[in-house]
């Protein structure tokens, strides 16, 4: 029995994940890609295996973003773990880019929305997404108001 699954006190509890019952601890897998969420990770092998391990120890589901890299994380992701199993959700969001420069940037235009979720399908080399969280960066270091309706 892995550690995830283990029972006990603090024994994971499930939830609905959409249409999924997941385990409460995920994966997030932000930190894959190079400092500062941008770029290839220091050890591309050692990216892999951690993804794997995840997987061993009873995680069934992944938090990602194609905007993570950008496109790293899921280019990871899927050559760590795909074909995919079967009780894995990978949870994905969109709503952001990222610039040259590494800057976070608002992308939640009609067409930059659509962009985003075929970007994490491609790089995924999935056909559907489990479960898409749109991120709105009105500003990126804390809650911010705005509207995501077109001028």
């Amino acid at each position: 029995m892995s550690n995830i699954q283990q029972s006990g006190t603090f024994a994971p509890a499930t939830f609905k994940l959409g249409s999924h019952t997941v385990k409460r601890l995920g994966y997030g897998a932000m930190q894959l890609a190079g400092p500062g969420v941008f770029g290839p990770p220091k050890d591309h092998d050692a990216a892999l295996a951690v993804l794997r391990e995840a997987i061993a120890q009873g995680i069934d589901h992944i938090d990602t973003s194609d905007f993570y890299g950008p496109h790293v994380t899921n280019r990871l992701i899927r050559e760590a773990l795909a074909p995919y199993p079967d009780d894995l959700v990978i949870v994905t969001k969109i709503g952001a880019r990222r610039g040259p420069d590494g800057s976070w940037l608002p992308a939640f235009s009609p067409e930059a929305l659509t962009q985003a979720v075929h970007d994490n399908l491609s790089n995924l080399g999935l056909d559907v997404l489990d479960v898409v969280n749109l991120r709105i960066m009105f500003d990126t270091h804390g809650p911010a108001e705005g509207s995501i309706e077109a001028p």
